[in-house]
C-alpha cells in the first residue's frame, strides 16, 4: 500500500549541502530557517540559536550512524533490545496495524513490528487449525479461500528519518536480514512530516524526540498523521527515580559512555553530547503533560529499569 507523501516546496538547510541532499534523498525537508529566529536552544549543556541545533544534530547522527548499532549494545549492556521488545509488546498491534516509525532509520523498531505481527498471524493460523479438526475439506477449502491478506495480513511500517545515513544502515540491515516486505523508507523531518492526516494507526519514536527542535512541534505532527483512534508511542530517555541508581548512573554516562564512544566510533563529542541531550530531556510528568498539550487523551508513562527510559502512550480521540 502506497503511503502519500505531501509535495515539498523547500529544503531549510545550507546551500551547498542542500544540494548535496537533494542528489541522494529526494523529499528531503529539515526544520531549520535560513532566517535566524533571535531564539535560543539547547544542544546538550550548550546554548545555540534555533535555526543551528537541526544542523548539529543531523552531523552527530550521520557521525555515528554506522557503529549506531554496537554503540547501543555497549552502552546499555545490550538492556536497549529489552526495552524495545517491552515497547513493541505493550504496543501489541493487530494484524492490518499502519505503523509509522519516525527517527527510526535503523530499523530496530519496524522489524520488531513487522516481527510481531507476523507471530501473531501464526498464531491465528495454529487457532484456525485446531478448530477445523472436525470441518469436512469443503470447508477448510473455502476458509484458505478467504484467507488473510498475505503473510503480514495487510500491516504496513514505514520508517521515517531527517538522516539519510541513519536511514542507509537500516536498509543495508533490511538486505542481511532479509526483510522482504511491509517495509518503506521515507526521509522527513519529525516538525514537518511528509505524509497527509490522518493516514496510520500508530506513530512510534524511539531515541529520537530529545534530539528534534521543537518537541511540541513533533507532537502536533504526530497528532496531526494519526487517524482517529490512532496511538501515540514514544521510547525515551527520562529521569531515574533511584537516587543512588542516578548517582552511578551520571558517573557512567558522563565517565564511561564518551570514552566508548572514542574507542568504538572514534567519535568522543557525538556520544558527550547523547549523553547531556539525555539530561536535558523534560522529565516524565512535565512530557506527559506536553503530550497532552498537542491533543491526545489517556496519556500515561511506564518506567523502565528505574526511569533510565519510560514508555509514554497517548491516544488521539
Amino acid at each position: 500500500m502506497a503511503v502519500p507523501v505531501r509535495a515539498v516546496t523547500r529544503c531549510w538547510r545550507p546551500a551547498a549541502l542542500c544540494q548535496w541532499l537533494r542528489s541522494g534523498t529526494p523529499g528531503c525537508q529539515f526544520s531549520q530557517s535560513t532566517h535566524s529566529s533571535g531564539r535560543d536552544t539547547h544542544f546538550g549543556f550548550q546554548t545555540v540559536p534555533e535555526e543551528e541545533k537541526g544542523e548539529k544534530v543531523y552531523r552527530v547522527f550521520e557521525s555515528v550512524a554506522q557503529k549506531y548499532d554496537i554503540m547501543n549494545d555497549s552502552m546499555s549492556l545490550g538492556i536497549h533490545r529489552l526495552w524495545k521488545d517491552w515497547f513493541i509488546n505493550h504496543m501489541n498491534p493487530t494484524p492490518g496495524t499502519q505503523l509509522l516509525d519516525v527517527a527510526g532509520g535503523t530499523g530496530d523498531i519496524a522489524f520488531r513490528f513487522i516481527n510481531y505481527i507476523r507471530a501473531q498471524r501464526e498464531k491465528l493460523i495454529r487457532n484456525q487449525t485446531k478448530s477445523q479438526q472436525n470441518l469436512s475439506w469443503s470447508d477448510i477449502s473455502r476458509s484458505y479461500s478467504h484467507d488473510q491478506l498475505g503473510p503480514l495480513m495487510g500491516s504496513q511500517a514505514v520508517i521515517c528519518d531527517i538522516n539519510k545515513e541513519m536511514l542507509k544502515v537500516g536498509k543495508d540491515k533490511l538486505q542481511r536480514l532479509g526483510y522482504s516486505e511491509g517495509l518503506s523508507w521515507v526521509a522527513g523531518d519529525a516538525e514537518e512530516l511528509p505524509f497527509a492526516d490522518d493516514k496510520f494507526d500508530v506513530y512510534t519514536i524511539a531515541f529520537g524526540i530529545r534530539n528534534v527542535t521543537h518537541i511540541d512541534k513533533a507532537l502536533e505532527e504526530a497528532y496531526r498523521v494519526l487517524k482517529p483512534g490512532g496511538r501515540f508511542l514514544c521510547l525515551e530517555f527520562s529521569q531515574v527515580n533511584n537516587p543512588l541508581l542516578a548517582r552511578l548512573y551520571d558517573l557512567y554516562s558522563f565517565q564511561v559512555i564518551p570514552v566508548l564512544g572514542e574507542i568504538i566510533a572514534g567519535d568522543w563529542k557525538s556520544y558527550q553530547y547523547l549523553v547531556e541531550s539525555i539530561r536535558r530531556f523534560p522529565p516524565q510528568e512535565e512530557f506527559k503533560e506536553m503530550i497532552e498539550d498537542a491533543g491526545f487523551f489517556k496519556v500515561n508513562y511506564h518506567n523502565l529499569t528505574s526511569g533510565v527510559v519510560a514508555v509514554h502512550s497517548g491516544f488521539k480521540l
